[in-house]
């Protein structure tokens, strides 16, 4: 059985033990989150869609780690100008462990 649940703009497909990266939720680690947006639930034989969430179903995850992703270095050079400008960005994130589906 697995979900398909919306969280931080994006969507992601979980099942039970998986361990997904997402944006940062706010919580500390060993929080439980609740996520409420499930537009999608697949067991052995049947598939249930939601219209555009399914309104009693639930993902249960536990919160493992707060922490920021490696570097991303951004570099803007102009030609013959003299212009040149380096920045860098650390994206947060929260390191999830899925508990369980409620349908």
């Amino acid at each position: 059985m697995y979900a398909i649940i919306k969280t931080g703009g994006k969507q992601y497909r979980v099942k039970e033990g998986d361990i997904i990266k997402v944006e940062k939720i706010k919580g500390k680690p060993g929080d439980i989150i609740t996520f409420d947006d499930v537009l999608l639930i697949k067991k052995e034989e049947s598939t249930i869609v939601g219209t555009p969430k399914i309104e009693s179903a639930k993902v249960e995850a536990k919160i493992i780690s707060q922490e920021r992703d490696k570097k991303i270095l951004i570099y803007k050079y102009t030609h013959r100008k003299g212009f040149s400008k380096r920045r860098g960005h650390r994206q947060s994130f929260s390191q999830l462990k899925v508990e369980k589906i409620i349908s």
